[in-house]
């Protein structure tokens, strides 16, 4: 990294099987979101809905889930590592999924530079990399930078659900979420995200998962 480059909150992963090169090559086109332009939800799905953002989908299992049990709300799924963006294509396909958009992109430029203000329904960050190692820690997507940008985008009464299995990282979302004044943290219940292979593995080895959802309240600023 280069001085004056932004902190990333992620080590992207590019190599692809495949049968997932196949998926970006001949799905992305349908299911892919322009990243030179701002987003327009209406436009992309071709119909007025509320909208979820979905920070870092993984190999999208979570995603088509319950994207498939909530048809009513539209899905924009942000990924930085290619597999899990070839993965979510196939899954999108293969469900017949309408309300799921996909983009291989960071998710912080999505929402500072593509998302409109009071735009989201709810935002999901689903097992986000823990960065443990204390010299790490400033590496870490939850922080007060990033509820500011949230809370800007969400609507009214919208959520941020966070789900993680490290300790630490929900102790840090606590306090970065019981100390804003845009958020009250309202359940700590995992609501309708199901339990996917890579967090049965956690599991297995002994790390349970802890959700976190917080609710965008009205402030004297909006």
């Amino acid at each position: 990294m280069r001085k004056g480059d932004p902190i990333r909150t992620f080590k992207a992963r590019r190599r692809v099987t495949p049968g997932q090169a196949e998926a970006l090559e001949r799905l992305l086109p349908a299911y892919g979101v322009q990243l030179s332009r701002p987003f327009s939800a209406r436009e992309v799905f071709g119909r007025a809905a509320p909208l979820v953002l979905e920070i870092g989908s993984g190999m999208g299992e979570a995603t088509a889930a319950m994207a498939a049990a909530d048809p009513s709300r539209d899905l924009l799924a942000v990924e930085v590592h290619t597999p899990g963006v070839g993965a979510l294509l196939r899954r999108v396909e293969s469900e017949g999924l309408r309300n799921v958009r996909v983009a291989e992109a960071d998710a912080l430029d999505v929402l500072r530079d593509l998302l409109a203000p009071g735009s989201l329904d709810e935002v999901r960050v689903f097992f986000p990399d823990p960065w443990p190692k204390s010299r790490h820690l400033k590496r870490r997507l939850l922080s007060s930078a990033f509820a500011d940008l949230v809370a800007d985008r969400l609507r009214p009464e919208g959520r941020l659900h966070v789900a993680t299995d490290s300790v630490t990282y929900l102790k840090q979302t606590l306090r970065v979420l019981g100390a804003h004044p845009a958020f009250e943290v309202a359940a700590r219940d995992r609501g309708g995200r199901p339990v996917t292979r890579f967090e049965q593995q956690a599991l297995d080895a002994g790390r349970p998962a802890h959700d976190v959802v917080a609710v965008r309240v009205r402030t004297a600023a909006g």
